[in-house]
């Protein structure tokens, strides 16, 4: 991922001082701007799943893909009414295990079979 999306997605999910898409819509009018946005809405989107299946008391799964060049990891999710399936790069998963509340629940996910 660029360095310069991944900052920019850091920024957007910053809980004391996170970047105002109004004050900075020039930032979000380039492509990279509009990656940084889709990629925050996933991270944010994920975070809520997985947050709802701890609740739930299931466990997510993730394991790598070793087959695939690119390095993705595959993240499963239970829930009630189905299963989530989710493939992130790495520099996506190290953005989706800094937002609040799920370091514990990614480390468990981990170490799941």
């Amino acid at each position: 991922m660029d360095p310069f999306v991944k900052r920019l997605v850091q920024r957007l999910h910053h809980p004391d001082q996170p970047l105002s898409r109004n004050r900075h819509f020039h930032t979000f009018d380039t492509p990279e701007g509009r990656l940084a946005l889709k990629t925050s809405r996933r991270l944010k989107s994920l975070q809520k799943d997985l947050l709802a299946c701890a609740s739930e008391g299931k466990k997510a799964s993730l394991r790598p893909a070793w087959e695939d060049p690119q390095g993705r990891v595959e993240l499963r999710i239970p829930r009630a009414s189905g299963w989530r399936v989710a493939w992130l790069q790495e520099s996506e998963f190290e953005l989706l295990s800094e937002l609040p509340g799920l370091q514990e629940i990614l480390a468990e996910a981990q170490n799941a079979p």
